[in-house]
């Protein structure tokens, strides 16, 4: 896939199913998280990649969380659910360093990055995927079972698989909407 064309296509897939990307595939995957923007080199990243039984450990860290926030029933009662809607699911965690060159925000930026580059390549080999925060990226219970530190941040959980269905077409956008120039 040419590079451009997975930059102007690029689209989420929320239905995802068997098989994720394994072996030479998700190193590829892994690799490109590598090679995002990092000021400094801090590499203020952890990932946690979810898979077969690991779906259902983050399902339950779920369903602990939606029990000890007091979310609702139906809350508690599909948490463990939540993590098997794709073959995959890898946690993306910025992990702040304390630096005077590069701020707590430009971490944030840079993790991103990094989940952006990690679906990309993942279209870039025939897989899919979505990058879903909620609130359980948020979630203070979550961030004590990953054994975050408090300047921590869940970032996403960025589902990983193979289309389930034929994405739609994506339009172009106006980009002089959000775009200005200062040419003068």
């Amino acid at each position: 896939m040419q590079a451009l064309d997975l930059l102007l296509n690029r689209s989420s897939q929320p239905r995802l199913q068997s098989p994720a990307p394994q072996g030479q595939e998700l190193e590829n995957i892994m690799q490109a998280a590598l090679r995002a923007p990092d000021h400094m080199g801090l590499k203020p990243w952890r990932f946690i990649v979810c898979q077969g039984k690991g779906l259902r450990k983050l399902g339950e860290v779920f369903e602990l969380a939606a029990i000890n926030t007091d979310m609702s029933e139906k809350d508690i009662e599909r948490a463990p659910q939540l993590p098997l809607r794709a073959p995959m699911v890898v946690i993306a965690i910025c992990r702040y360093q304390e630096h005077d060159k590069v701020p707590w925000i430009e971490q944030i930026a840079s993790t991103s990055c990094a989940v952006h580059a990690m679906q990309m390549a993942a279209v870039a080999q025939n897989f899919s995927g979505i990058w879903r925060t909620g609130s359980y990226a948020q979630n203070e219970e979550v961030k004590k079972s990953l054994e975050l530190a408090e300047q921590d941040e869940i970032l996403g959980f960025l589902y990983l698989g193979t289309p389930a269905t034929k994405p739609l077409p994506n339009p172009p956008k106006d980009s002089l909407q959000y775009f200005e120039f200062w040419d003068e």
